[in-house]
């Protein structure tokens, strides 16, 4: 699925959250969530993980 990376980088930086300590909330590594960051697509189970590190619905984070 893709994913709107824009959303996710501005939610990081409204919250002050670097990559790492958003991956730990994920519950994923850091260098995965930079790879899904940069490819632009996930998984839909690593999607609701994204979505949950960030506490908003996974429908946010989808690129429509």
């Amino acid at each position: 699925m893709t994913i709107n990376t824009t959303k996710i980088e501005t939610m990081l930086a409204e919250r002050g959250l670097t990559k790492a300590a958003y991956a730990g909330s994920c519950g994923i590594s850091r260098q995965n969530v930079s790879t899904i960051l940069r490819r632009g697509t996930a998984e839909p189970k690593t999607i609701g993980k994204l979505a949950a590190g960030l506490g908003v619905p996974v429908t946010d984070l989808i690129k429509e």
